[in-house]
């Protein structure tokens, strides 16, 4: 969850030194604010999640509405992280962007533990609506602490009314736009991000599997709960490392691209080494440190699309978090398609460890770290 450091009652100290172009952008977009956006989102998925056991006993059309509202909520959650890195990279100073940004990431897994421990608890003892209301319920609660003392109500209710009028956007012009996507700093920046989600989310989907699967008589806590307990310290030393570095007088990118070594490079060789074990202690330890070092991502390429376009940080964490879904969705059925046909678990990690190097490569070869908007031609909408 955004801690209270996301929204602070000044900017950084070298705001006023920031390309006019950028700083016009920032002054339309703060109508809204990416802290209203992500307060606004999660109160409503907050909600659909609390009415997801009333929608199911809806009749004929209970599928439908049960579809509409995963549907409503993908959508709502997936305006987060966009808003957040804009939020990021216009109020936290360069040098304090990987630890605040890791420490949101360690929010998450904390999120993903409190959420799986408590809700088995709760399935097992009063059904699996009150895993909907625990989620749900957790999330309006968070929304009303911030709604109550981080946010001001006139700045919510400004919120609301723009949103109703619709939102003046000053947009880039169409050459602006391919200016950005035709530097290979960019490009860079979304393939590493691609890579990382897509083996993210391949060992998400497989690990669970791959442990019953390998070690039936281990117990599913166990595999379950350590790799994603051992990311939380792993995401804040990232971040610390990252700014410790940086104040310290490494350059931006030399930081950032070390931290993809760690999270990208690292971290697929703990998961080729997954699959030539038959021990159980050292699988969970491969794991352990396969997800806990891709953490370090968060210091790294997350960070620098900060770096790069810090005035549409959003947009283009947008289309690079949407290729790394897309990809993610893909690199799943395809590790599907070669457990049936191998019958081997090695592919699957052979094709984290290929998919990993492949973004880690191309970042290390073309990845920057100076600003790509600094352009002054816009038009309005």
């Amino acid at each position: 969850m955004p801690s209270q450091r996301l929204i602070p009652m000044q900017p950084p100290q070298d705001e006023a030194h920031r390309a006019p172009s950028a700083a016009a952008e920032d002054a339309q977009w703060s109508s809204i604010g990416g802290e209203k956006v992500i307060l606004l989102s999660a109160s409503t998925w907050g909600f659909i999640t609390v009415a997801t056991p009333l929608l199911a006993h809806l009749g004929r059309a209970h599928l439908a509405f049960m579809t509409v509202s995963r549907i409503l909520i993908g959508l709502l959650q997936g305006v987060y992280f966009p808003a957040l890195t804009s939020l990021l990279s216009q109020r936290v100073r360069e040098s304090e962007r990987a630890f605040t940004y890791s420490t949101v990431g360690a929010g998450s897994q904390i999120g993903t533990l409190v959420t799986g421990g408590v809700g088995s608890v709760l399935l097992d003892w009063c059904g699996w609506q009150s895993v909907f209301y625990f989620s749900g319920g957790l999330t309006l609660l968070w929304v009303f602490y911030v709604y109550k003392y981080l946010l001001d109500e006139k700045d919510l209710v400004l919120a609301l009314g723009t949103l109703a009028q619709g939102l003046p956007v000053a947009r880039p012009s169409k050459v602006r736009w391919r200016q950005l996507f035709r530097k290979p700093s960019v490009w860079a920046a979304i393939c590493a991000q691609l890579s990382s989600a897509c083996s993210f989310f391949i060992l998400l989907s497989w690990l669970p599997t791959f442990f019953r699967e390998t070690f039936p008589d281990a117990k599913g806590w166990v595999f379950n709960v350590v790799p994603w307990l051992v990311a939380i310290p792993a995401s804040l030393f990232s971040g610390f490392l990252s700014d410790h570095l940086i104040s310290q007088g490494y350059r931006a990118i030399t930081v950032r691209k070390f931290m993809q070594v760690m999270g990208l490079g690292l971290s697929s060789v703990f998961a080729l080494c997954l699959g030539h074990t038959t021990s159980f202690l050292k699988a969970m330890v491969f794991a352990s440190a396969s997800i806990g070092l891709q953490t370090f991502n968060h210091s790294g390429i997350s960070v620098n699309i900060q770096d790069l376009a810090p005035s549409c940080a959003g947009f283009l964490f947008g289309v690079a978090n949407t290729a790394g879904a897309l990809a993610g969705v893909v690199g799943v059925c395809l590790c599907g398609y070669l457990i049936e046909a191998t019958g081997s678990w090695t592919c699957v990690f052979n094709l984290v460890a290929i998919i990993s190097n492949m973004g880690l490569g191309t970042f290390l070869m073309f990845g920057q770290a100076q600003r790509v908007d600094l352009i002054s031609t816009r038009e309005d909408l």
